[in-house]
C-alpha cells in the first residue's frame, strides 16, 4: 500500500510539473511551441494568425495564398497563370510539378530547403517544362537550368521588366537619360477645397493641444485643402452611429481620403499586421538590421507621415533611416541619389529629378478605377522588391537605359554601397533579345 502511494506521488509531482513548464513556454511565446518551423520573410509577421492560411485540420487551402496576391499576378500579368496549366495540353506537365497549387512551389516552415521568394523546389524546376530550350534558343544553348532565375532573366510571375519586346523596346538606351523624371502626382489635383487657418481648427473645446499642434496642422497640405481636426479625429461608432472623438485615430482616418495609398500600406510589410487585426508591426520584428533604438516603434501612417505635419519630405528619407539599418540604407547619404533629393529641396531641381528612398521603393506609379486612370505613390514596398527587377519599369528607366538598370540591379556590392559607381556586372538579356530580333527580320525579309 505505502508503494503504491509513492508511486502516485511521483505521478501527480511529474504531471505538475510538465504543466508548469507547459505553461511558462506558453507565456514566453507560444510559437515556439505551436509552429513547426521557422516562417518565410514574405510571412514571419503574421505567423500567429494561423487560420489566415491553415484550415482547422492544419491544411493549406490555395484561396489562402490567392486573397491576398491574386490581384498583384492580375496586374503583372502573370508569366505562368493557373489557367495554363488547365489547358489539356499542358496535362503532362503537370505529373512532374503541379503547377496549379501555390504550395508545390511555395511551402512555409521549411527554412532549410527556402531560397530567394520564398521559393523550396531545387532552382532548377524550369528543366521540367523546357528541356528542348537550347534547341529552339541556340542562345541558351550549355545554360544550366539552375540559372533560369538569374539577375535579369527569367521570373516565374512578373516577368513585365524582362519580355522579349519589353527589352527590344529599349535596347541602345543610354546609361543616364537626358531628361530624368519620376512621375507627377495627379490624384488629388481636383480635391482641393476651402483653405484653413488657425482660427478655423473645429476641435472640441475639451481636447487639449498646443500652439506647436495648430501651427503645424495650418501649414500642410490638408488645411490648405479645408481637411480639419475633426475630418480626422472624429470616427463613427459602429453600434450607435455617433461620430466619436480620438486622440489617436488609426489608418482607418487615413483611408477615408487616401483609400489608395491605404490599400497598399496593408498589403506591404509595414502594415500587414494591421490588416489582419494583428498589433503594428515594429522594426524589432523585422529581419534585416534595423536601429535598435527603434526596436519597439509601431509603424502606422503617422509614423512616417507625423501626427500633424505629414511631411512627405520627412516621409520619403528620414522616416526609412530612423529604421533600417542595413547596408544600403546607411550608403544612401554619400550617393549621387542623395544629391539630387537635397538639390531638389534647395529649389535647384523639380521634384520629379529628387531621388529619395521612396522614389525607388515606393515609386509613383499609374493605376486607374471607373476608366480613369491616375498616379498615386505605391505604398507597398513588395511591388518594387523581391525580385529587384520590379522596380525597373515603375522607378529605373525613369532615369536610366535599360541595360544599365538591370546590371546595377545584378551587382550586389553596388546595391550594397547605394548605386555609387557603376555596374560591374553584365546582363545579357538585351543582346540575347537583340539577336532574336535580327533573326526575325531576316526571316521575314526571305518571305
Amino acid at each position: 500500500m505505502k508503494k503504491t502511494f509513492l508511486e502516485y506521488r511521483y505521478w501527480i509531482f511529474g504531471l505538475i510539473g510538465l504543466i508548469t513548464y507547459l505553461g511558462y513556454s506558453i507565456s514566453l511565446g507560444p510559437k515556439d511551441l505551436f509552429i513547426p518551423g521557422e516562417t518565410s520573410h514574405g510571412h514571419h509577421q503574421i505567423e500567429m494568425s494561423c487560420n489566415e492560411c491553415h484550415t482547422p485540420n492544419m491544411g493549406v487551402l490555395q484561396d489562402a495564398c490567392t486573397k491576398c496576391h491574386a490581384e498583384e499576378l492580375e496586374r503583372i500579368d502573370d508569366s505562368h497563370p493557373v489557367i495554363k496549366f488547365k489547358d489539356p495540353r499542358n496535362a503532362s506537365r503537370l505529373e512532374k510539378i503541379e503547377a496549379t497549387k501555390c504550395i508545390t512551389c511555395h511551402r512555409e516552415h521549411q527554412s532549410e530547403i527556402t531560397r530567394d521568394m520564398g521559393v523550396t523546389l531545387p532552382t532548377d524546376y524550369c528543366y521540367h517544362c523546357h528541356q528542348k530550350i537550347g534547341e529552339q534558343r541556340p542562345s541558351h544553348a550549355g545554360m544550366g537550368f539552375d540559372t533560369c532565375a538569374t539577375a535579369g532573366c527569367h521570373n516565374f510571375h512578373d516577368n513585365s521588366s524582362l519580355y522579349e519586346r519589353f527589352l527590344t523596346d529599349h535596347l541602345d538606351e543610354p546609361n543616364f537619360k537626358q531628361i530624368a523624371l519620376s512621375r507627377a502626382r495627379d490624384f488629388y489635383n481636383d480635391h482641393e477645397g476651402e483653405a484653413l487657418a488657425q482660427a478655423h481648427a473645429d476641435m472640441p473645446g475639451e481636447v487639449e493641444y498646443t500652439r506647436q499642434i495648430l501651427h503645424d496642422w495650418s501649414s500642410t497640405a490638408h488645411a490648405a485643402a479645408g481637411v480639419n481636426c475633426t475630418s480626422c479625429h472624429e470616427i463613427e461608432e459602429p453600434s450607435t452611429g455617433q461620430m466619436l472623438w480620438h486622440d489617436n485615430p488609426g489608418y482607418e482616418s487615413c483611408q477615408k481620403c487616401h483609400e489608395h495609398e491605404t490599400k497598399g500600406f496593408l498589403e506591404g510589410k509595414h502594415g500587414m499586421r494591421l490588416a489582419l487585426g494583428l498589433s503594428p508591426m515594429t522594426p524589432g520584428m523585422a529581419r534585416i538590421p534595423m536601429r535598435p533604438e527603434a526596436a519597439h516603434n509601431e509603424l502606422t501612417c503617422a509614423s512616417c507621415h507625423d501626427s500633424h505635419r505629414f511631411s512627405t519630405n520627412y516621409a520619403a528619407v528620414d522616416a526609412c533611416l530612423n529604421c533600417h539599418n542595413d547596408e544600403h540604407s546607411l550608403a544612401y547619404k554619400n550617393s549621387k541619389h542623395f544629391q539630387l533629393f537635397v538639390q531638389s529641396k534647395q529649389g535647384l531641381r523639380s521634384d520629379r529629378e529628387a531621388v529619395s528612398c521612396a522614389t525607388c521603393h515606393m515609386p509613383r506609379v499609374e493605376r486607374s478605377k471607373f476608366g480613369e486612370s491616375f498616379t498615386i505613390v505605391d505604398h507597398n514596398q513588395n511591388n518594387s522588391l523581391r525580385p529587384n527587377e520590379k522596380m525597373v519599369r515603375s522607378a529605373c528607366i525613369n532615369c536610366h537605359g535599360l541595360q544599365f538598370s538591370l546590371n546595377a540591379l545584378a551587382d550586389d556590392e553596388l546595391i550594397k554601397r547605394n548605386f555609387q559607381g557603376m555596374p560591374t556586372t553584365f546582363v545579357d538579356s538585351l543582346e540575347m533579345a537583340r539577336e532574336e530580333k535580327i533573326k526575325a527580320e531576316k526571316r521575314e525579309a526571305e518571305k
